[in-house]
């Protein structure tokens, strides 16, 4: 091999990525959306966000609103209107926008509801009061020497009926809950609840999944996917039961916090991850320079927010207690059932050894449940007076899921990205977006850096990662970083660094 001509420079190639960069995927197919397609297409004009944001939306508000009143007729047996959507994003692509004109309704509702309930609980002091006076007089009585008016009372005591019920709370959704809070809401709320934020980096990286909850929270939130019914034995507050429940989600989270969840192997060994429709939309900053936006879409957003109103202040089918759902049941219509069963037979064979879904077979094995369940919320969200799941919103359902089965293969690879990977991308982001100074020591990072590594045994890994990737260069030990001699620092090598 020749040698180099002695004046040939060497030039550094500059700070390497951590992480593959995940390819585009498709575009979102927004014709399959049915009765939602105008309103997703709306919001996309008004906000000029990614068309994707605006599905996840409006599909998770959608399935939030009629989840209580049908269950779907799918191959494995009924299930729950309810879709957990995970909406993955980069800060200032309007995720917060699109999210606040397609859920004005839900807002609205429960702003009413609060006003009702306020009052409700007026009258409910009251009438408690009064009851528990009757009783107590009662119960003397009943204690009483005298036996004529003893069995009086206790005549009295049994035709007293039941205390009275306090009215529901007005909540029909939660933020950042941890699944004991969830419970607690279900025992004091309405049934059928939703679980969403716009910005849920606190909610992944919150109490409800840190190391000590994550598993329970896991699968408690599964149970509810399910459809079962949720119990808990505690010590202190005894046995609980809550069937009849159903929960509908809608997680927006960045890159940074959702790399942790997709890496996580206790959300995807225990299936939890496969439940989720996951997309990463195409970004649309730099191409948001269009004036204005059609009249048609205030209009379709208004006509959204109305119907979303009559969904919710409609009553659900319920049992002996208004906290305990009693679902319809949503059949399948002869031709969607074939549909379904041809889609389902594609993906199974697609799952083989060596085949095209065998590494997110997890995802596959409930695309065509996933696809019954999108088939239904766009059914109800029609009519809840519809008889059968027919044939279009099956075919939309199918495209639908084969669209987020996309998505699964596609964005699998950031689930096999290691733990040490995750964090090390995480603190290069925060020393890139929010260091201001061009030196970084140890402590600096434990002090204000990401969450996951404010402790010095998780960070030594990622500096590790960090140095030999090129994205910082150690410095001597006794170095002067801001007036203070270092035993450990670090140069960090900026875009503007790179040689």
């Amino acid at each position: 091999m020749n040698a180099l001509p002695e004046s040939t420079p060497f030039k550094a190639e500059g700070p390497q990525p951590l992480l593959r960069e995940i390819p585009p995927g498709a575009a979102y197919p927004a014709h399959a959306l049915g009765p939602l397609r105008q309103v997703v297409e709306a919001v996309q004009d008004i906000t000029q966000a990614p068309l994707g944001i605006a599905a996840q939306s409006a599909l998770s508000v959608a399935s939030l609103a009629v989840q209580g009143f049908a269950d779907v007729e799918t191959l494995g047996g009924d299930a729950p209107c309810s879709l957990f959507c995970l909406t993955i994003a980069e800060s200032g692509e309007r995720k917060s926008s699109c999210d606040r004109l397609l859920m004005q309704g839900v807002r609205d509702h429960e702003k009413d509801r609060a006003e009702a309930y306020r009052e409700a609980v007026a009258e409910y002091e009251v009438a408690r009061e009064v009851w528990t006076g009757r009783r107590k007089r009662m119960l003397v009585e009943a204690a009483g020497t005298d036996n004529i008016k003893a069995a009086g009372a206790e005549a009295d005591l049994r035709a007293l009926g039941p205390e009275p019920r306090a009215p529901l709370l007005a909540n029909v959704t939660a933020q950042e809950p941890t699944f004991e809070g969830l419970l607690k809401l279900y025992q004091m709320g309405r049934p059928a609840l939703g679980l969403f934020s716009d910005e849920a980096g606190g909610f992944i990286g919150g109490h409800a999944m840190n190391s000590d909850n994550k598993l329970k929270t896991i699968a408690g939130l599964s149970q509810l996917w399910n459809g079962d019914t949720v119990n808990r034995i505690r010590s202190g507050d005894g046995a609980s039961s809550y069937p009849g429940r159903r929960l509908a989600m809608h997680l927006m989270a960045q890159p940074v916090a959702a790399r942790p969840l997709m890496a996580d192997p206790q959300a995807s060994g225990q299936g939890f991850l496969a439940r989720f429709l996951i997309t990463e939309p195409p970004s649309t900053i730099g191409t948001r320079l269009r004036r204005g936006r059609k009249e048609a879409s205030d209009v379709a957003v208004v006509a959204f927010k109305a119907r979303l109103r009559e969904l919710l202040d409609a009553p659900m089918p319920t049992g002996d207690s208004p906290q305990e759902l009693t679902p319809a049941r949503l059949p399948l219509s002869g031709g969607a059932r074939e549909m379904l069963w041809r889609f389902y037979d594609a993906v199974e064979r697609a799952q083989g050894p060596g085949q095209l879904m065998e590494h997110v077979r997890a995802y596959a094995s409930k695309s065509a449940e996933q696809a019954a369940r999108i088939a239904g919320v766009l059914t109800l969200f029609h009519s809840l007076d519809a008889v059968d799941v027919a044939p279009e919103a099956m075919g939309w359902g199918v495209e639908l899921a084969q669209f987020y089965l996309g998505e699964a293969q596609r964005l699998a690879e950031a689930g096999l990205v290691s733990e040490e990977t995750t964090k090390a991308e995480q603190l290069r982001l925060w020393l890139l977006d929010k260091w201001q100074h061009d030196e970084v020591v140890p402590s600096d990072i434990l002090n204000k850096g990401p969450n996951g590594l404010r402790e010095r045994a998780r960070l030594k890994k990622p500096l590790e990662l960090l140095v030999k990737s090129g994205w910082l260069a150690p410095l001597l030990p006794g170095t002067e970083v801001r007036g203070i001699s270092r035993k450990e620092a670090y140069r960090i090598l900026r875009p503007r660094h790179a040689v």
